[in-house]
């Protein structure tokens, strides 16, 4: 399907939402309150922490860059060496902190290195390899370059999932996703730096076999200017669900008004669905101050024609379709899924402690 890239370059940078200037040297974060995000002494709350207050707790969470719980200090990913094929986990710092990106550093001098495991965070297990062969792709992906994606947040120096097409992840064999018409919700932070419009750049509850199974068969978040199904405004990139042969920006694949383009540095963009409706939303994760800068782009019915009740099967994918259509691009750099449905405020509270970790400062 191919499409326009839009920067294309693995270097992320920060600065003001879509500037393209360079990173600064970081500083402190803003704290205070349950939006707060930790710095070097790690944090009272992350995203899971205010998921769970609200009801619907994280049953994955994934993320290269930071902890997503005030209390998660065990590793984030790891990264295998090319020289002799050996594997190192990579830690957060402390409790509630950023990555150890300089151990990754160590371990990778004079070679390069993969990202092989992104590790669930949420006790459940859920961690993410190279997604093995699909329907729409019949051999494994790739695994990322692990150093292709360095960024700094928070002041901290830390690396995102840089993933060009052909490279994807998942895990078919979860516990705790939503399955069928169970509700649920996601988010990942992604970038509006670097996408394109093939199928399909998505991080959320797909197919458990690899393969398109119909209408319904999956809810997960979509990033990119795919226009082959439905559409926002303008030229893109959206934030769009993808529940399965099709991508939609509201109930149908008409275009959708209240879906516009997000093309700031590091973009938010979440998906919560509900028995009978779900919602899209989406903002900067960089703003200056800690706004919530979060709209929704649509809440309401889900389309017809098989997608009421729906058939959910709970694998979880990242950077890909359902059945390992790997065409599309993207950056990655946290992400998490829930049990429920969670609210407008809650969702609001995930965002401020997003923008308090400091994407790009």
């Amino acid at each position: 399907m191919g499409g326009t890239d839009a920067t294309g370059a693995p270097q992320q940078t920060g600065g003001a939402a879509g500037t393209g200037t360079a990173l600064g040297s970081g500083g402190t974060i803003g704290g205070g309150g349950s939006g707060g995000a930790g710095g070097a002494g790690g944090s009272t709350s992350g995203p899971c922490d205010i998921y769970a207050s609200g009801n619907t707790p994280c049953v994955a969470a994934h993320s290269t860059v930071r902890a997503l719980t005030g209390a998660y200090g065990g590793n984030l990913y790891q990264v295998r060496r090319a020289s002799d094929n050996t594997t190192k986990d990579i830690a957060a710092l402390v409790p509630g902190g950023f990555a150890d990106a300089a151990a990754q550093d160590a371990f990778c001098a004079g070679t390069s290195c993969t990202i092989s495991v992104i590790y669930d965070q949420s006790g459940k297990g859920n961690h993410l390899t190279k997604a093995p062969a699909g329907g729409a792709k019949n051999t494994p992906d790739n695994e990322a370059v692990a150093n292709a994606l360095k960024l700094t947040v928070g002041g901290h120096t830390v690396y995102g999932v840089h993933i060009p097409a052909g490279v994807g992840y998942r895990n078919d064999k979860t516990s705790g996703i939503a399955v069928k018409d169970q509700p649920e919700s996601m988010y990942m932070v992604t970038s509006g730096n670097f996408y394109n419009a093939g199928c399909c750049f998505d991080y959320g509850n797909a197919e458990m076999n690899n393969l398109d199974n119909g209408n319904g068969t999956m809810e997960a978040i979509y990033f990119g200017n795919c226009t082959n199904w439905g559409k926002g405004t303008g030229t893109g990139p959206w934030v769009m669900a993808d529940l399965e042969n099709g991508l939609f920006a509201g109930k149908d694949f008409g275009p959708t008004s209240t879906n516009t383009p997000l093309t700031s540095a590091y973009v938010t963009a979440m998906v919560i669905g509900n028995s009978g409706s779900f919602a899209i939303k989406g903002g900067n994760s960089q703003s200056g101050t800690l706004t919530t800068n979060l709209t929704t782009m649509y809440s309401g019915a889900r389309p017809a024609s098989g997608y009421n009740p729906m058939k959910k099967e709970g694998a979880i994918i990242l950077g890909i379709g359902g059945d390992n259509s790997n065409a599309a691009q993207g950056n990655f750099f946290e992400g998490c899924m829930t049990s429920g449905a969670s609210s407008d405020a809650t969702d609001a509270a995930v965002q401020a402690n997003i923008v308090a970790a400091g994407y790009g400062r």
